[in-house]
């Protein structure tokens, strides 16, 4: 089950990007996805995302 952005809710701040341990997310124009077939399920991104723009899809 990987993770998953909320592209209304994201404020594409990069934080998600720069703390992911695997580099599964990466920049779509002014906000974030995460790679689902990358993501290992740690939940880094949405401990430290600003907008609680992350959950488990």
């Amino acid at each position: 089950m990987a993770y998953k952005i909320n592209k209304d809710e994201c404020v594409g701040c990069g934080v998600c990007q720069a703390n992911c341990p695997v580099d599964c997310i990466s920049q779509d124009g002014d906000k974030y996805v995460i790679k689902a077939e990358d993501c290992v399920d740690c939940g880094t991104c949405a401990a430290n995302c600003p907008a609680n723009a992350i959950s488990a899809d």
